[in-house]
């Protein structure tokens, strides 16, 4: 754990690995879909790079993250309850959509995830932050990647400018095969 404090990626993985699938079973054990699941548990783990240092014994870390991650995964299904919809209903019926939507946008995602993945490290991690939900302050981001708070937004912009180009590059190379 003393590697993992000193910022080892090497021991950080070391700790995803060993106690990802809990963190993973706890959040799905409050019945959450896979993408909630997966924000908790995302969320789990950045305060654990943010609280690491308060754990003195390593032998307490197991019931650290299986305890934040059910106070996160209520938290989140408290915040769900006050967002429920009402009881009304649109009188026009919305189409399902047709096979072409589906395939395109099924295509759209598959080139999503192949260009965010040609992505540095520093950028996914980025632009992951950015977007969970609920969305994370500035300082929150700046803490986590040890990033200025004024470079946030223009190394924001950077990437998305790449990944723009690599959806660009993976749509217009896949339309010429």
């Amino acid at each position: 754990m003393t590697l993992a404090i000193n910022g080892e990626r090497a021991a950080w993985d070391a700790l995803i690995d060993r106690f990802g699938q809990m963190v993973w079973s706890v959040a799905r054990g409050f019945r959450l879909d896979d993408a909630t699941a997966k924000d908790v548990s995302q969320t789990v783990w950045l305060k654990l790079i943010e609280n690491i240092e308060g754990i003195k014994d390593p032998e307490r870390l197991p019931g650290w993250l299986a305890t934040t991650c059910r106070r996160e995964a209520l938290r989140v299904l408290k915040t769900r309850e006050r967002v429920l919809p009402s009881d009304f209903e649109y009188d026009v019926e919305d189409p399902a959509p047709s096979l072409d939507e589906v395939l395109i946008d099924d295509e759209e995602s598959r080139s999503l995830v192949q260009a965010f993945h040609t992505l540095d490290e520093a950028c996914r991690q980025l632009l992951r932050l950015m977007t969970i939900e609920p969305a994370l302050s500035y300082e929150e981001i700046s803490e986590a990647t040890g990033r200025p708070i004024g470079s946030l937004g223009p190394t924001r912009a950077r990437c998305l400018e790449k990944l723009k180009t690599a959806i660009s590059r993976i749509t217009h190379g896949s339309e010429s095969s």
